[in-house]
C-alpha cells in the first residue's frame, strides 16, 4: 500500500479511513505490513502503556520515546503523534512543543486538542512553518477533570451547535483533518457532511470519514473491558496468561 501524503489525505472524505493507535517498535513493525491507512502514537499510552488513571501525567519526553520507536518500526505509514497535556498552553510553548516532536520522532503530522481560541492561533502558526496538524474534539481526554467526567457530546443543540463550530474553526485555522471522540451519531455526521476535510470518529458513530481505536482495546490487551464502542476482535490478554500458565505448569513438571 502506498504511504499517504498531506494532499492525499485531505482528498479522503468518504474513504473510510482506517487509524489506529500504536506505542512499541514491534507493532509498529506489524502494522507497517497492513493495509491500515494512519498510525497514531496517543497519548493514551499514559493509560494503556504507562498505568497513569488519565493522560495528564504524560510527559513531552514520554512522547518523544514512544513515538521514535513507532517510527522506526512504521516508515511507510502517514504517523501522527499526539502533543501532551502541559506542552502547549501557551502560543510560544506550543511552537517548540510541537516543533521539538515533529523533529525528533520524524512524524507526518502532530495532534492537540481543544479549538479555543490560542489553540486555533497555534495550529495556524504550526500549519505556517510547515507542521501539519490533527484537530481534536468532543471528549478532550486531557480535559476530563475540567469537562467533570467521560460523557457523549453534543446532546443537546447549543452543545451540538458549539461543537460544529469548533470543527470549522479547526478547519479554518488549517487543520487537514478531524478527531471527533464521544460525539453523538447525528451531531458526527452533520460535522462530516459540512467539512471538506475528513473526520475521523471514535465513539461517534459510523457516519464519519473514518474510524480510529486503541489498539490495545481492539485487541483487549487489557485485563478490564474496553469501552462500550470498541467491540474486540480478540482477547489476548486471556490468551497470553493461558500460554503463560501452561508454560509455568509445564517446566515445573
Amino acid at each position: 500500500m502506498k504511504k499517504l501524503n498531506l494532499r492525499n489525505l485531505k482528498e479522503s472524505k468518504q474513504k473510510n479511513l482506517q487509524m489506529l493507535t500504536c506505542y512499541d517498535y514491534q507493532t509498529a513493525l506489524l502494522l507497517n505490513n497492513t493495509d491500515l491507512d494512519l498510525i497514531l502514537v496517543g497519548d493514551s499510552l499514559g493509560n494503556v502503556i504507562l498505568g497513569y488513571e488519565t493522560t495528564i501525567e504524560v510527559t513531552l519526553d514520554d512522547m518523544l520515546v514512544f513515538a521514535k520507536a513507532v517510527r522506526r518500526g512504521a516508515l511507510d505509514k502517514f504517523l501522527i503523534v499526539d502533543l501532551p497535556f502541559g506542552s502547549y498552553s501557551t502560543i510560544n510553548q506550543g511552537i517548540h512543543s510541537a516543533t521539538k516532536l515533529f523533529q525528533a520522532s520524524k512524524c507526518e503530522a502532530i495532534k492537540l486538542e481543544g479549538a479555543f481560541p490560542y489553540q486555533l492561533k497555534l495550529i495556524e502558526r504550526l500549519t505556517q512553518t510547515g507542521i501539519p496538524v490533527m484537530g481534536h474534539i468532543g471528549l478532550t481526554p486531557q480535559s476530563v477533570h475540567q469537562l467533570g467526567g467521560y460523557f457523549k457530546h453534543g446532546k443537546k443543540e447549543d452543545d451540538a451547535q458549539r461543537l460544529l463550530k469548533e470543527a470549522q474553526s479547526l478547519q479554518d485555522a488549517g487543520c487537514f483533518a478531524v478527531v471527533l471522540e464521544m460525539v453523538e451519531e447525528p451531531v458526527a455526521a452533520r460535522i462530516t457532511q459540512e467539512l471538506k476535510i475528513p473526520t475521523i470518529g471514535i465513539g461517534s458513530g459510523k457516519k464519519t470519514d473514518g474510524q480510529v481505536l486503541v489498539i490495545n482495546d481492539l485487541l483487549k490487551l487489557g485485563r478490564e473491558n474496553p469501552p462500550k464502542f470498541c467491540v474486540p476482535v480478540a482477547d489476548l490478554y486471556q490468551l497470553k496468561k493461558d500460554l503463560i500458565e501452561k508454560y509455568l505448569i509445564n517446566q515445573r513438571s
